[in-house]
């Protein structure tokens, strides 16, 4: 059974382009994991300041391991000096998947 993680968080849009390279570097880190099946960020086009997230992970240790990473604990350091809030995030455990 595979999780996904999907849900907005919010950042004020005059930070956006300084916090990019920092989502990045998340990105980067967070897809090179055992486990990552897809992880991305996009910004909303009709709300600016709007960061909609889509994870995908093989399993809930997979996710446990991610909290854990020296990454995830550097990202979360930068969310204050770049007014992240808002964090919405839920996650959906997946029992198959089908092509549309």
């Amino acid at each position: 059974m595979s999780v996904i993680i999907a849900g907005t968080v919010r950042v004020p849009p005059e930070n956006l382009d300084a916090f990019r390279p920092h989502m990045l570097v998340m990105l980067s880190a967070s897809r090179a994991e055992d486990g990552c099946l897809e992880y991305s960020y996009a910004q909303d086009v009709a709300d600016p300041g709007l960061i909609r997230v889509y994870e995908a992970w093989r399993d809930q240790a997979a996710i446990d391991a991610h909290f854990q990473t020296p990454h995830m604990a550097a990202w979360r350091s930068q969310w204050p000096q770049f007014g992240v809030g808002d964090r919405r995030l839920f996650a959906y455990e997946t029992a198959s998947e089908r092509a549309l």
